[in-house]
């Protein structure tokens, strides 16, 4: 398992939020109070990223990326717009804690010598089991 990696702090400079109304349940409030919050982070121009936890954190958000690099997050799961910005936040830091962990290399192995020898074995025998199922005429006469 991977050692944690030391947490990197994001200036407030580098993350911009969008207040807008969420969709779903509310009541009258939902048409009236832009509740949900859409973060965006530019990945590519941030200070505080090395360029090899840039490149992975663009590949674990997947679609949340655009184009130019701009990471959006929306957060509408909570009725406060307090409540959505630190949950935005959290998942930002989520992502980037992912990103941060740099995946162990897989070492190709080679089946043990007694592995083979049991694949080889069943083998044969469903062969053999084949064989004695098989149809031929001259046996039968």
């Amino acid at each position: 398992m991977p050692s944690q990696p030391d947490p990197i702090q994001i200036p407030e400079d580098e993350i911009e939020f969008d207040f807008i109304r969420a969709s779903g349940p509310g009541g009258q409030n939902v048409n009236k109070v832009a509740t949900a919050v859409q973060l965006r982070f530019n990945i590519r121009a941030s200070s505080t990223l090395p360029d090899e936890v840039k490149e992975r954190l663009i590949q674990l958000a997947g679609q949340k990326v655009t184009d130019e690099g701009v990471l959006i997050l929306e957060a509408k799961r909570y009725r406060t717009q307090e409540q959505n910005r630190t949950d935005a936040l959290r998942r930002l830091n989520e992502l980037i804690q992912q990103a941060l962990l740099i995946a162990k290399t897989r070492k190709p192995t080679q089946p043990t010598i007694t592995a083979r020898a049991a694949r080889r074995t069943s083998k044969q025998h469903r062969s053999q089991l084949k064989r004695w199922r098989r149809y031929i005429p001259e046996d039968w006469e």
